[in-house]
């Protein structure tokens, strides 16, 4: 897989897994350990997970050789991630062939597609939970523990999980996720989410406002708002209680309303569905300093043909015109996006169409990956993985090359520039500098000084130069 981007994507998107804490000494008893792969989602269930685990009296572990249940949140999207979670079970398995006592669980979107094979045919768990059923944790691993195979991928047309409050899970204390929608209704021919997250429901959202309000009385200061497709969150009331005395909130509503928490809490969101974006949610973004100027879109191929045959349910003209609106309304936001070569019957005209295409928007930030076939997708069941690996690496990268030149021009006329930085901690270079992200979601190292500024605080700082994937600069007074 080839991506630029910052660090701070790189632990979201890589697959580079996210653990469970522990500060100090671990305490005694029941202990629970969790891996997270994939996107800001899974992280965010895992964070459910916890919450759930601590109520039924189990404490985190930093090291899954110490634990008594061992969780693995897959991700679905891609071949390499299932190949990975793989390699992990095998580790977690050869540490239970001398602790037999330890349960080994499967969470996520690998659950329903991989239950048997996982469960039966290759013994390597001892539990499978969906992303609907994490609730049902506790009886699960009773039943384990009793020497029962426990299985609950059901899904759910109603389940949000917005009574429970998540564990920040690797928190920097500063910057937190906040679930506001689960599921997606957009059959992208292939995605294998609406298989293994089900239908769209939003989240209430008093529960959500709740959530974001507690995150900045205990110091936070900057909310990325989740779902699949957070532009279609629509939540109905009945009677009508928020959203100005109307009977829904819509997502440009509810952003706004989380927006007027406090001016000094920083509000993101993704994923966002090009269909979707209105100009409602774009005004509301240029009201609004502290919603940040930062959309991720995802164009996944610049050839209308092929957005066809992905039921992306837009073409290539209708996407560049949604790019000029957002720029038209906030010119200075930046913008990033996905991109998928070597889709089933992609021609070297498609693929320079998708080429084309990024040279006409000039994205500051690209996840670009070959096509991998997903098992159940209706991709797999309608078309034939026909485009050769070699073409779909050397397609790759020239996409790679193409962008990697747009984000270094991108990059260079930042130089000069002032931004508002919210300090997230220190960089991972050196405890000289601070690190933190402007608006546009770029990351910023500068040097401390003699000043005492502390995580959470936001200072101006002027950009001197950059590399690749950062911008380096220096706090004004």
């Amino acid at each position: 897989m080839f991506e630029l981007q910052s660090k701070y994507h790189e632990e979201l998107r890589q697959g580079e897994a996210y653990t469970s804490p522990v500060v100090g000494d671990e305490p005694a008893g029941k202990k629970f350990y969790i891996e997270s792969y994939g996107c800001q989602m899974n992280f965010n269930d895992s964070e459910i997970v916890a919450s759930i685990l601590q109520k039924e009296g189990y404490s985190a572990t930093s090291t899954y050789e110490n634990a008594d249940v061992v969780l693995i949140n897959t991700c679905a999207i891609r071949e390499k991630a299932e190949q990975t979670v793989r390699n992990r079970l095998n580790a977690f398995n050869s540490v239970k062939k001398k602790n037999p006592s330890m349960l080994v669980g499967v969470l996520g979107c690998m659950a329903e597609r991989l239950k048997a094979k996982l469960l039966e045919e290759e013994k390597l768990v001892d539990l499978v939970v969906g992303p609907d059923a994490y609730r049902t944790l506790p009886v699960l691993i009773s039943g384990a523990e009793s020497g029962q195979k426990s299985v609950n991928v059901l899904l759910s047309r109603e389940e949000t999980y917005a009574d429970i409050n998540p564990v920040r899970l690797n928190s920097n204390g500063v910057t937190a996720f906040v679930s506001i929608m689960r599921g997606c209704n957009n059959m992208c021919t292939f995605c294998v989410v609406p298989f293994t997250r089900g239908r769209e429901r939003s989240r209430d959202p008093q529960s959500i406002l709740n959530e974001c309000g507690d995150l900045y009385e205990r110091g936070f200061r900057e909310v990325t708002l989740l779902g699949q497709n957070v532009d279609s969150y629509n939540y109905p009331l009945n009677p009508p209680a928020i959203g100005g005395g109307q009977g829904e909130v819509t997502f440009a509503r509810l952003l706004e309303k989380v927006a007027a928490i406090s001016p000094e809490l920083r509000v993101r969101f993704s994923t966002s569905h090009p269909k979707d974006i209105t100009d409602e949610v774009l005004y509301t973004m240029a009201e609004y300093d502290n919603i940040c100027k930062y959309i991720h879109l995802p164009v996944q191929s610049g050839s209308t043909e092929i957005l066809q045959r992905m039921n992306r349910t837009y073409t290539r003209e209708w996407y560049l015109n949604k790019i000029k609106r957002i720029r038209e309304i906030m010119p200075e936001c930046g913008i990033s996006t996905d991109i998928i070569t070597g889709f089933c019957t992609e021609t070297e005209e498609d693929h320079e169409l998708t080429l084309s295409l990024m040279d006409q928007v000039k994205y500051d930030l690209a996840y670009m990956f070959m096509y991998s076939e997903r098992p159940g997708t209706l991709a797999a069941r309608r078309y034939k993985d026909d485009v050769p690996e070699e073409v779909k690496k050397r397609r790759l990268s020239e996409i790679v090359a193409l962008q990697q030149h747009h984000q270094a021009e991108k990059m260079k006329l930042d130089i000069g520039n002032t931004y508002s930085v919210l300090i997230e901690g220190d960089s991972k270079r050196s405890t000289d500098d601070w690190c933190g992200r402007n608006d546009q979601n770029k990351m910023v190292v500068f040097p401390k000084g003699n000043r005492s500024m502390q995580k959470g605080d936001y200072v101006e700082v002027k950009i001197n130069a950059c590399t690749a994937a950062t911008l380096i600069g220096e706090m004004l007074n």
